[in-house]
């Protein structure tokens, strides 16, 4: 399963070290993100399968997740300063 991969990217980002930069900076792979557009239009045309309709939650909650440590990161760097 490509969500499988996603989880391995962003755990692998956070078990090698961050910083809030590089945390703001992280941006999924290109075959992640071509996968999560893919599933995005077939789900516009109603055309996902169980297996792909969960995919795309992952996708989701990941995103969700990253937004939050992306907008806390950036909180961190302003009161640094």
């Amino acid at each position: 399963m490509a969500t499988n991969s996603v989880y391995l990217e962003i755990v692998d980002f956070f078990a090698s070290g961050t910083t809030p930069q590089t945390v703001i900076d992280f941006q999924p792979s290109p075959a992640a993100q071509q996968r999560a557009l893919e599933l995005l239009e077939l789900s516009k045309q109603d055309h996902l399968t169980p297996e792909q309709e969960s995919e795309l939650e992952h996708f989701t909650e990941l995103e969700h997740i990253l937004r939050m440590a992306k907008a806390r990161a950036r909180q961190i760097l302003e009161a640094r300063q």
